[in-house]
């Protein structure tokens, strides 16, 4: 069992940066694929980024590449969400996701641990 808990959300203007924590508990977590969504209102969750658990793997998504930045630290049992440049669009909340074993992952189902979710609003 891992239990997730973000943190680091937000109201910032639009330009600015904002850096996501997630803190896991749990057995094995240095074990543990991790991944980044988010869910705007009114639109469906969609994959962020992700991280294999030695940090070898890293994948974006194809549209959101270039201003995020995912890292972790497996000593500190916590998984990283940096965002610069942030727009209005990227409103939303922001939640992680762990998968046991393997390398990295971008579809919802394949998580079996999610936290609560961190709300980042970013106003123009």
């Amino acid at each position: 069992q891992v239990q997730l808990v973000e943190s680091g959300g937000g109201l910032v203007q639009a330009g600015g940066s904002l850096r996501l924590s997630c803190a896991a508990s749990g057995r094995d977590y240095s074990r543990y694929a991790m991944g980044w969504f988010r869910q705007a209102p009114g639109k469906e969750r969609e994959f962020v980024a992700t991280i294999s658990w030695n940090s070898v793997s890293i994948y974006y998504s194809d549209s959101l590449k270039g201003r995020f930045t995912v890292s972790r630290d497996n000593a500190k049992k916590t998984v990283y969400l940096q965002i610069n440049s942030l727009e209005p669009e990227d409103t939303a909340v922001y939640y992680c996701a762990a998968r046991s074993g393997g390398s990295y992952y971008v579809r919802l189902h394949e998580y079996d641990y999610w936290g609560q979710g961190t709300q980042v609003t970013v106003s123009s």
